[in-house]
């Protein structure tokens, strides 16, 4: 095995470290703690017993890994925090781990973290999701593939954000957010289709018209959001995208965003 460990790192005589990692000054990695190849663990991060991190991560300087979740139900128990292959975790993140509800919290692969990031207990990231900087994240938090979050932006606990959502910036999250929007805004609110994010994920035009269509029937139809959802349901267009959309809503929790701040551009074009 070849790493590279600085003098001054504290290792765990049972952490598990793949080949070609790259342990920084000052880092201290406990025993039950799990590092895949070619990752660079940074200047004082600290990887607490839980830490499951993949191959070919950054972890930069000042992260924590798998600390204890800031909830006063936990009782110690054995769970982890897991970061998948090929993602970037950028200075003085703090990363906990899950409580017994879900055992684990999880970042996916691919994905950015930007500085001073918090991930609470038992929130599940997906793959390729970009986190700003100075995003927090109340406990239980489900964010999808490919979701962009901007920076200084809180998320309530229990919250979902779908696929290809982009949230601006700033922002306070409360309720759900479906798939392919964008959404800004106090309170956030529906602002339009993701057009630009989905044409450069390689979405068809047929496609995007489809999602256009039920969304223009979702929040500009004057129905409420079950009317709309049996509405797009009986329609023909039950592509895998507004399946998703209507799956979303069905196990929505906290209930979806709304559409206050819509644009006029938006009410034209039927996003």
């Amino acid at each position: 095995m070849n790493t590279n460990i600085h003098s001054t790192a504290i290792i765990g005589k049972k952490a598990e470290l793949g080949d070609n990692v790259t342990v920084g000054p000052y880092a201290v990695i406990e025993d039950d703690v799990v590092i895949g190849s070619g990752t660079t663990i940074g200047p004082h991060v600290y990887c607490a017993d839980g830490a499951r991190i993949g191959k070919n991560c950054t972890i930069s300087k000042g992260t924590v890994v798998a600390t204890m979740p800031q909830d006063l139900k936990f009782k110690n128990e054995k769970t982890t925090f897991e970061i998948g292959d090929n993602t970037t975790v950028r200075e003085f993140c703090t990363l906990n781990r899950g409580t017994a509800e879900h055992m684990k919290s999880t970042v996916g692969s691919n994905c950015l973290l930007m500085a001073y990031t918090h991930v609470a207990h038992d929130c599940i990231i997906g793959n390729n999701v970009i986190i700003a900087n100075a995003v927090q994240m109340g406990g239980h938090v489900t964010i999808e593939d490919w979701a962009i979050i901007g920076g200084v932006t809180a998320v309530h606990q229990f919250v979902s954000i779908g696929q290809h959502v982009m949230v601006g910036g700033h922002f306070r999250v409360t309720k759900d957010i479906p798939p392919y929007i964008l959404a800004g805004g106090n309170p956030v609110s529906f602002e339009g289709l993701n057009r630009i994010g989905l044409r450069r994920r390689g979405f068809s035009a047929e496609t995007i018209d489809a999602l256009s269509q039920a969304y223009h029937t979702l929040y500009l139809s004057k129905l409420n959001v079950s009317q709309a959802a049996v509405k797009i349901r009986a329609g023909l267009n039950h592509t895998p995208e507004i399946i998703n959309l209507l799956t979303f809503i069905e196990r929505s929790k906290r209930g979806i965003i709304g559409c206050t701040r819509l644009s006029s551009k938006a009410e034209h074009t039927g996003d």
